[in-house]
């Protein structure tokens, strides 16, 4: 299948995704300020038809899923049995199909898994990336651009969703103004969105752009921070991707144990990078105390307005006001850390925060 984007000025396109077009930086600020639109190649779409799809969906992940309403945003994860991240998905049911927007490289892992957990049931999951993509901006910008997408998922973040619980300290929330949505369009709209580009008539962002906007709101994100060894807690992606009270699913008595018991192992904190070197360090550098590992990167990109960040796991020992280096190709740069999972995080020293009403097309 030819990239439509391969033949609009200026455009780098890898493996099928637009990674920017010269001007990252001006990307990032056209897309935060609604002017701007970003096709979202590293995105894949599953949906999954049939009678049962919610309540099964529902037993199978953190999130409470029965009662979702037609038009109503929210993501899930699936756990190990260790309460470990496996995957995860944005959820937007239409009233007959549940999208569930993924990153590209775990669809095949997501839906094989999927396929076999349906039994009996009255489900059907597939794959249906070669029908439909994904494109991502502000909620005007979607509506505007892309009046004929097949649904339109709000993110919830940094909202505390109903069940939910935040642990970020910062009040507010460096994602409070977050404004982000993405739609999923039949495949034909992006021909359409590249002729408007190439004639003029529309702005488009990078992946490069959404994802700094992302790091920059400390929202966490499958293809960098989840992993084997990731709880939902150390990424406080309670706040938006669990539910504490809803019935059972695999993985559920580590997330109430770490939750009202524990403290998650490691935590994830933001990184302002010394920004005097051209230099950015890439996912997994190790993040150092005194020249010790005590953690690595996840997500790196120089934002518009803050330079150099990055998000990062270090150690729940590290104190909170240590100072920090990252190794990169060249000499360590300096990091200062910012708190977005405390030491102390759990049910006993961390307030619940009320909850922000979902977003509806």
């Amino acid at each position: 299948m030819t990239d439509p984007f391969l033949s609009v000025p200026a455009a780098v396109v890898d493996d099928g995704r637009l990674l920017h077009l010269g001007t990252p930086a001006t990307e990032q600020r056209a897309l935060a300020a609604g002017n701007a639109l970003a096709p979202l190649g590293d995105r894949a779409v599953l949906a999954v038809t049939g009678e049962d799809r919610l309540s099964w969906l529902d037993s199978l992940s953190s999130q409470a899923l029965t009662g979702l309403a037609a038009g109503e945003s929210t993501e899930l994860l699936i756990l190990d049995p260790q309460g470990h991240v496996e995957h995860a998905a944005s959820v937007i049911d239409d009233g007959e199909t549940t999208w569930l927007i993924v990153d590209r490289a775990d669809a095949a892992g997501l839906l094989a898994w999927l396929t076999r957990m349906r039994f009996r049931l009255r489900v059907a999951p597939r794959d249906a990336s070669d029908e439909v993509a994904v494109v991502g901006g502000t909620a005007a910008a979607v509506e505007r651009e892309v009046p004929d997408a097949v649904a339109v998922w709000s993110d919830p973040w940094p909202g505390v969703a109903a069940g939910g619980w935040g642990y970020a300290p910062a009040d507010p929330h460096p994602g409070a103004e977050r404004d982000w949505s993405e739609a999923v369009v039949p495949r034909a709209v992006l021909d359409r969105l590249a002729q408007a580009a190439k004639d003029g008539k529309l702005a488009l962002a990078g992946t490069l752009a959404a994802d700094a906007l992302r790091i920059a709101a400390w929202r966490p994100r499958a293809a960098n921070e989840a992993g084997e060894r990731t709880l939902p807690h150390e990424a406080d992606w309670m706040r938006t991707a669990v539910h504490l009270d809803k019935g059972c699913y695999r993985g559920q008595e580590t997330v109430a144990k770490v939750h009202n018991l524990g403290h998650p192992p490691r935590r994830l904190v933001a990184l302002q990078l010394d920004g005097s070197d051209a230099l950015l360090p890439e996912v997994g550098a190790a993040v150092r105390r005194d020249g010790d590992a005590v953690g690595e990167v996840t997500s790196v990109a120089r934002h518009f307005e803050e330079g150099p960040i990055a998000l990062a796991f270090v150690k729940r020992s590290v104190p909170v006001d240590a100072t920090l280096t990252v190794d990169t190709d060249g000499d360590p740069v300096a990091a200062a850390q910012e708190t977005i999972v405390p030491p102390d995080a759990g049910a006993t020293a961390s307030i619940p925060r009320l909850p922000r009403l979902s977003r509806r097309r």
